[in-house]
């Protein structure tokens, strides 16, 4: 499978719900990865994080079936990446000052892994030196 970016949680959940917050930069980016076969990453840890955010009634309680249903789709764009020991080693990488949530580490280092860029609003990740999109 071939990955064009990875989308941060907040990103994957406004794509699928199509929130006006995911900005147009990161929607056309991932509208092209899908017109050219490509996909959009989404780590396992944004699962996570989804019911944690359900739970603290930030999300609606769907979120996290939509998001599984979208991360299920075999013909949608948004796939799981794995968490795997390659990821934690690129965690070494996105540094606990500027990236303090690990969450986000996690999510900034599936990018760093893929070697791709990251979509997402997070400013403390974007003023890193992670490369992101937004």
């Amino acid at each position: 499978m071939s990955f064009a970016g990875v989308a941060d949680t907040h990103a994957a959940i406004w794509y699928i719900f199509d929130d006006s917050r995911l900005s147009r930069t990161a929607s056309r980016f991932i509208d092209s990865a899908l017109a050219n076969g490509l996909s959009i990453a989404v780590s396992p840890i944004s699962l996570g994080e989804v019911v944690y955010l359900i739970e603290k009634r930030r999300l609606p309680a769907i979120a996290y079936d939509d998001l599984a249903a979208a991360l299920a789709n075999p013909f949608g764009v948004l796939k799981e990446a794995p968490f795997t020991v390659e990821v934690a080693k690129a965690m070494r990488r996105v540094l606990r000052e500027a990236v303090p949530d690990m969450p986000d580490r996690i999510i900034a280092a599936t990018a760093i892994h893929l070697a791709v860029p990251l979509l997402s609003r997070d400013g403390r990740i974007r003023t890193s030196t992670v490369e992101t999109l937004w």
